[in-house]
């Protein structure tokens, strides 16, 4: 079992990434998923805005000292999810190659800022660009 937990960053304010969050299992041996949300002020969030990486446009997942974001995330996730039930099934058979998690994401990534501009919601902002708080 890892030393280190293993972190989902992601917008818990978006209801298909809150519902893909809590659905997602990672097999036993890997070790426990800790789910944190992109919006809270939190040591993670300070290192992911330090490296650059934009968390409207894709989740983070720690894996040790290594972060995997967007599509990359998305396809490292498939390869330590757990194949029990339908939805981690179906994640696996998606995700489980590069090539599909990189065009897929994108698509999700739009669909998911339209349902936030939809719903009223504000962006996460983390890189603090002006002017950019709105979908």
């Amino acid at each position: 079992m890892p030393s280190e937990p293993i972190l989902l960053i992601y917008d818990s304010q978006c209801p298909a990434c809150d519902y893909y969050a809590r659905l997602v299992r990672i097999r036993a041996s890997i070790g426990p998923l800790t789910l944190i949300d992109a919006r809270a002020d939190t040591g993670i969030l300070r290192d992911i805005t330090a490296q650059g990486l934009d968390m409207d446009q894709g989740m983070v997942l720690k894996l040790g000292d290594q972060l995997y974001y967007g599509a990359e995330a998305m396809h490292a996730l498939a390869l330590i999810s757990s194949r029990s039930g339908c939805f981690n099934r179906l994640n696996y058979w998606l995700f489980k190659s590069r090539t599909l998690s990189r065009l897929g994401y994108p698509v999700l990534r739009r669909l998911r800022n339209l349902l936030l501009k939809i719903l009223g919601k504000r962006k996460i902002n983390n890189l603090n660009i002006q002017g950019n708080d709105k979908f």
